[in-house]
């Protein structure tokens, strides 16, 4: 699949990202896969390659997480919020 993408993002068949793109992640059902499982309710923002600190990812204080979407191509930033898309709280939330 990601050689599908990268191929499609060479030939430009894949519009470029605009400004502030984002996505709500808030359902329970979501699952990241075997390792991960379910994860707590989050945004998430899309940038051009860039480092995730200059974002403040990963930064003591500071909950959002940041790293490689598409290696070499994409950074994704995850941000965790409290409640899930039905108003009940994240059974995880540490705060």
């Amino acid at each position: 699949m990601l050689d599908a993408i990268n191929s499609a993002l060479d030939k430009k068949e894949l519009p470029e990202l605009e400004a502030g793109t984002m996505c709500y992640m808030l359902s329970k059902q979501g699952y990241l896969g075997d390792q991960a499982g379910h994860f707590h309710p989050h945004l998430m923002f899309w940038a051009e390659r860039t480092k995730p600190k200059s974002w403040g990812a990963g930064m003591p204080g500071f909950p959002m997480i940041g790293g490689e979407e598409i290696p070499g191509r994409l950074t994704v930033f995850m941000i965790p919020v409290g409640k899930w898309s039905d108003g009940t709280p994240d059974s995880h939330d540490q705060r």
